[in-house]
Parts: structure tokens; sequence; C-alpha cells
């Protein structure tokens, strides 16, 4: 049986722009200096990771928690507020598809679980997915393949009947660690990824045709 698993920030939603932006204005309240350069050579990752090494870099008497809560409220608020985000080109109607056709899909994400219920809400994505799994809650996340894992588990697909849908370096080497196939989208607001390791690049998630990935 094949499944899909897809990644949500710049996947499902195009949110990266929004993600660098309130990670920026977290370091600004909290006294740190952030480039948007900086953002997109930690994308992928879960945002405690990026965080926890700049305090360890810069100033280990900035709370963690404290940090990762300020920046997950933020983007909470600006995610209800911002019209302007909306699911990328294409994402709805391969959902649709998949739902149609009977075929398991997942979510397997580096935001926190606040964030990944929020955007689920706001785009009502409930019904096309049976497992919805967030990297903060796991002892590792991307590029540990275990979100990938633990995914396909969850759908009853092994490993190499899984398809993964990423934008971002670290969700392909995890994926790639798992043994699955990977998608990788060439989202515009995702930087210069190196997409290299992924079995198939797209540059639009309209490209992407589930009979290929159907027995003949």
């Amino acid at each position: 049986m094949k499944a899909f698993i897809f990644d949500m920030d710049g996947v499902i939603i195009d949110s990266e722009p929004l993600h660098t932006a309130m990670k920026i204005k977290t370091f600004r309240h909290f006294g740190l200096r952030l480039t948007e350069q900086e953002c997109l050579e930690y994308m992928g990752r879960t945002t405690k990771f990026m965080f926890r090494h700049f305090i360890e870099k810069y100033d280990r008497s900035i709370s963690l928690a404290e940090m990762v809560h300020y920046k997950h409220q933020i983007y909470l608020e600006a995610l209800y507020n911002d019209g302007g985000i909306r699911p990328i080109a294409g994402t709805m109607e391969l959902l649709r598809e998949l739902k149609a056709k009977n075929i398991p899909a997942a979510i397997g994400s580096s935001s926190g679980r606040q964030v990944i219920d929020a955007v689920v809400e706001k785009f009502q994505l409930q019904p096309y997915f049976q497992s919805i799994l967030s990297g903060a809650d796991l002892p590792q996340s991307k590029p540990d393949p275990a979100i990938y894992l633990l995914s396909a588990q969850r759908l009853g697909a092994r490993p190499e009947d899984s398809i993964v849908i990423e934008d971002a370096a670290a969700g392909i080497q995890a994926a790639k660690a798992a043994g699955m196939y990977c998608i990788a989208y060439r989202n515009p607001s995702s930087g210069r990824q190196d997409l290299s390791q992924a079995d198939r690049i797209v540059e639009s998630i309209k490209d992407i045709v589930v009979e290929d990935f159907l027995p003949k």
C-alpha cells in the first residue's frame, strides 16, 4: 500500500517567510541578532534546535523555553491575522485526489504541535490526514528519520512504499535515511536548499502525478 507523507511549512502552506520574520522578531526581543540567511541555514530543523544553538553561542542566560514560547505565540497571532497565507498551489488538489483514491496521508513537520494544529484548523485539513506528527514531540527531528518512520508506521505503510514531499535539505535527508522515495518541491521562499538527494525535484506541486506511484 502506497502512502504520502507531507512536510508542512513550504509544502502545504508557504509560511517560511512568516516563520523567518517571527524568528528575527523573537531574537530582537531577547537582545540577539539574526539574519534572514541564518534562518535559511536552519530550515527543516525545529525552532528549539535552532534557538538552543544560538543561546549556547551568544547568551546562555536566556531561557530556551521562554524564547520558543514567545516565537510560537507571535507566529500564531500572525498566522491567524495574515490573510495572505494560503495552501500552496496544487496542494489541495493533490490531497483531494489522495483521499478520493483512499491513499493514506500524513503530516510530518518540524514545527511545534500547536503551530501544526493551527494550520490544520485554519485550512480545514483534518479530513485529509490519518496521522499528524511534530518533530518537537520526538527525541530527534529532521534530519533524523524517526518522524517519517513513525508516520509510515501509523499509516500502515512500509518505508519503501512511502512517498515524502519536502522542500528542505534536512527533510530530504530524513526521508532518504528512512528508506523512502522523496519528492523535493523547489519552493522559491525556502532559499537555496540542497535538493540533490531527492529522487525527484518538481517546480510545482501540480507536477506530482499520483498515478506515477500506483501499480500499473
